[in-house]
């Protein structure tokens, strides 16, 4: 009996390894191991030499014999040959489990069926020879025939009634598994147990929709462009490190993270259709909202370092403690990391962010917080303010937000920002508690000071600064124009919010980041070809699938992850040219070569730049803008009372 088939997978979509759980018997499970190799494009020479360094060492002519004997193959050999195609041990779980219970199912059959004249019919009792004698001499018939017909049929009746139960109870763990593994059978993905989201590593061979739906065409892509990239056996893998399943859309939006994937896929196809190597194989890791699984995440990126040829990380998510924590650990790793949305002051290689000593081998491509607040100082209309500052220093999970603790600093010390300060206008919250408890209190309160509040210095996440926004819009006091200065993460902001366009409620709310799509296309913009080169790359078909422009214009997160994957890219086959020809780069050689990309070596999205000794990127001045919401800024302020 032939396993049943996996459904057609949909068009363009790579499908899944075999599922072990699906074989029958033996032979459906030496099937299985035949599909696995050949789906990752291996041949039984490859097997040997990658199996030279697993359990044992397997030779062509064990492997073919294996896999043409008709038995189950020795569990030794399973491992081995999982190992010689590419799966690490926690991905042999299904394998060697159901080997267990087919091994235990050849040996309870043998058990159940003992020679034919083993037992007295309807007892335990052996038969002695001399009864088997006149048994065979007796002709069947009459009642001792009826009675053998009886009990054959009773006992399968029982076989029957046996096997089925088996395979419920083996369907029903196979479903449990699956539950608790995000679908699949890849026990490097996990469900959370409480808000039941996708975390851990994958390839794209599990499935395009293990993260969501919406990833379903860039998870596609990175499946097929995998599958063709291991086939020539030269390459090196970058894993893409982001919390990609957010429950909560106001903390990473659809729009944002599909475009921040679909970017960094972008990045690596574009370099895999180079005429240099190695290529790149691209890992997906995804520490889940708030980046709450992160280090059980970042544990299986370490644990995959020479298995999977893991050379160097990319993305890293937010500026939070969760990432200076996976920072830190890939570090210890030796594991060289390109941030893309990092942008909090001193989060580099210096460690300088909280103060524990270097974080070695972090590099990022973003507009620090301090970039960012000096270009929005630059531009403020000259003349007094006066500045309140509303802050949180902490994230939904109560841990460290070094990206507001960033903005914080920056505003008390820039020199034309915190001289408007006003010290009795000082608000601090804890998101724990309910911003939109506090969040009116505040906005009253600054009707309340005795002075006229003009501006705020809002260091806190754009999740909150709707509500933030719709409580300024209603206080008391609401017809006084105000001016909101915040960093990098108000990209996000829906420039319809209706609180920015309420006229009687002057609201200007200033972020800089870096500049629209309409002005990276302007002729005025030196790097306008690099740009154009990237859309056309991140429009074009992609192994059947296509990526919105529209992703493009709503997040320019899909440029700074493209840009931090090409800088892991560009350091990479830096240090394979410079390199032994014969073999591949390691992390050490492409964390040297990171560290000496000067002299605007990287040709990014976002035009050209370098990265400086401490990892931070170079010529921030070129593309740090400032972008206005809502009314426009006023020349001066409208003082009264």
């Amino acid at each position: 009996m032939t396993p049943p088939e996996n459904p057609p997978a949909p068009q363009g979509e790579p499908r899944p390894w075999p599922d072990p759980l699906l074989a029958l018997n033996q032979k459906d499970f030496r099937n299985a191991l035949i599909q696995l190799y050949k789906s990752r494009g291996l041949t039984y020479r490859k097997l040997e030499k990658a199996s030279a360094d697993g359990p044992e060492r397997l030779s062509s002519t064990t492997i073919h014999n294996a896999l043409k004997k008709d038995a189950l193959p020795s569990r030794g050999f399973v491992a081995a040959f999982l190992h010689a195609c590419g799966l690490s041990k926690p991905q042999w779980a299904p394998w060697l489990t159901r080997w267990e219970q087919l091994s235990w199912q050849e040996t309870a059959s043998s058990e159940r069926h003992p020679p034919q004249d083993a037992v007295l019919t309807g007892t335990d009792q052996p038969v002695p020879p001399a009864v088997h004698a006149s048994r065979r001499a007796r002709p069947p018939g009459g009642r001792s025939r009826l009675r053998a017909i009886v009990v054959a049929s009773t006992a399968l009746v029982l076989v029957l009634v046996v096997g089925a139960g088996g395979w419920v109870r083996h369907q029903q763990d196979r479903e449990r598994y699956k539950e608790q593994h995000c679908g699949t059978f890849n026990p490097s993905l996990v469900t959370t147990e409480t808000d039941r989201e996708c975390t851990g590593v994958t390839d794209g061979s599990d499935g395009a929709a293990v993260f969501g739906s919406d990833l379903r065409p860039v998870m596609t892509a990175i499946g097929a462009e995998n599958r063709n990239v291991i086939k020539d056996d030269d390459y090196v893998t970058v894993a893409f490190l982001t919390p990609l399943t957010s429950t909560d859309t106001s903390n990473l939006t659809i729009g944002q993270y599909v475009a921040e994937l679909e970017g960094a896929y972008t990045a690596v196809e574009e370099a895999n259709k180079k005429n240099v190597r190695p290529k790149i194989r691209m890992l997906v890791a995804s520490m889940g909202s708030s980046q709450k699984h992160w280090e059980r995440t970042v544990d299986q990126l370490v644990a995959r370092r020479a298995k999977d040829r893991l050379v160097a990380v990319a993305g890293m998510g937010l500026s939070q403690q969760e990432t200076i924590d996976a920072a830190r650990k890939l570090s210890k790793a030796d594991l060289p990391m390109v941030g893309d949305l990092i942008t909090a002051d001193g989060f580099d290689a210096t460690g300088a962010v909280d103060g524990k000593g270097r974080i070695d081998g972090l590099a990022r491509v973003a507009l620090s917080n301090k970039d960012q607040l000096t270009a929005i100082s630059k531009q403020l209309p000259p003349g007094e303010r006066t500045a309140a500052l509303v802050s949180t220093s902490v994230t939904p999970n109560g841990t460290r937000d070094l990206y507001t603790e960033s903005l914080n600093r920056g505003f008390r010390t820039i020199e034309h920002l915190n001289k408007h300060l006003d010290d009795t206008s000082d608000f601090k919250f804890d998101p724990r508690g309910g911003p939109g408890a506090i969040l009116p209190t505040i906005s009253q309160n600054l009707c309340n000071t005795g002075k006229t509040i003009d501006t705020v210095y809002y260091a806190a996440r754009v999740k909150y600064l709707p509500d933030f926004l719709d409580a300024l819009a209603k206080r008391s006091c609401h017809t006084q124009p105000i001016t909101v200065i915040t960093g990098s993460d108000a990209a996000a902001l829906d420039p319809k919010t209706e609180a920015l366009h309420d006229p009687d409620a002057p609201i200007t709310v200033l972020y800089a980041s870096f500049p629209s799509p309409a002005q990276f296309r302007s002729p005025d913009n030196p790097g306008r070809g690099l740009y154009n080169a990237f859309v056309t790359a991140f429009t074009s078909p992609h192994h059947g699938q296509q990526f919105p422009q529209e992703h493009l214009t709503s997040s320019y997160w899909g440029i700074v992850a493209h840009d931090a994957v090409l800088t892991a890219a560009t350091a990479l086959h830096r240090a394979a040219a410079h390199g032994d020809p014969a073999s591949l780069p390691n992390r050490y050689a492409i964390r040297n070569e990171l560290y000496a990309l000067r002299n605007d070596a990287i040709a990014g999205a976002s035009g050209h730049f370098g990265i400086d000794k401490n990892g931070n990127r170079t010529n921030t001045h070129t593309v740090a803008t400032v972008h206005r919401l809502g009314q426009p800024l006023p020349a001066t302020t409208e003082r009264s009372g």
